[in-house]
Parts: structure tokens; C-alpha cells; sequence
């Protein structure tokens, strides 16, 4: 049995005060009202951080070069229809001001605190690897 894999990139965008920019899933999306990490699917011959710059423009209107995209880890999931590869790059630095380009409720969060916000099931375990890398 064969299963789809979707490679999907994701960006946790840290600020000045240590906090993540998490957003919300919008109504009609799948897992619409959980809380992720900003990114989107890699397309064919897109390179995941050519997807983190087209989407975080796309989505947050901000523009990121790639040098400061850095990777930290990735989640493996399986998901009843498809297998989720998801690389989670972390950026600190970045050209504009973050504001929702698609209506997405968004939020800075202390570390700490992600747990508060409810997620899909790859992107909790991602958690853990920005408390490492935040912790005072």
C-alpha cells in the first residue's frame, strides 16, 4: 500500500521579545480552528525555503531572505489519508510588519504558553524544540 507524502513547510517567525507567531487554520480549511506555525505546501520543484518565502509574503505580507531562514527540526506524521514531512525553519529577522493577508487570526506567544493554543497533531511535537532552543 502506497501513501501520499506531503511536504509542507513551516517558519516559526521569533521577535524581539522571545515570543512565536503562531495563526489560526480559517473556517473551510482542514483543521480549520487549530493553531500552526505559518508556512504552506512545497510546490514541484520549489525548494522549502523558496515556500517560506513565497508563503510568509503571501500570508503575513513580510518579506524574508533566505540566509535567515534557519532550519531546527521536523515532524513526521501520519495522517488517515496522507503522511505529513513537515522541515520547521526558525527566522528572527525579516523586511515589513506581520499583519494577516488572509483574515487568519494570528498571535505572538511566549514559548511557553504554545501549549495553551490547540494544534494539529504534527505540529505540537515541534514544540518542544523552541522551548529548547528560547529557554532563558
Amino acid at each position: 500500500m502506497s501513501v501520499e507524502i506531503v511536504l509542507v513547510a513551516a517558519c516559526a517567525l521569533i521577535d524581539a521579545d522571545g515570543r512565536v507567531l503562531i495563526a489560526e487554520r480559517p473556517t473551510g480549511k482542514m483543521m480549520a480552528g487549530l493553531w500552526e506555525f505559518p508556512g504552506g505546501k512545497v510546490e514541484n520543484g520549489e525548494r522549502p525555503e523558496e515556500t517560506l518565502i513565497r508563503e510568509l509574503k503571501e500570508e503575513l505580507g513580510i518579506a524574508v531572505s533566505e540566509p535567515c531562514l534557519a532550519p531546527l527540526t521536523f515532524a513526521s506524521h501520519a495522517y488517515p489519508n496522507f503522511h505529513l514531512l513537515m522541515p520547521l525553519f526558525v527566522c528572527r529577522r525579516w523586511e515589513g510588519t506581520v499583519s494577516a493577508q488572509e483574515r487568519q487570526k494570528l498571535a505572538w506567544v511566549k514559548p511557553n504558553r504554545l501549549r495553551d493554543y490547540k494544534m494539529p497533531p504534527a505540529d505540537e511535537p515541534l514544540i518542544a524544540h523552541l522551548l529548547a532552543l528560547l529557554a532563558p
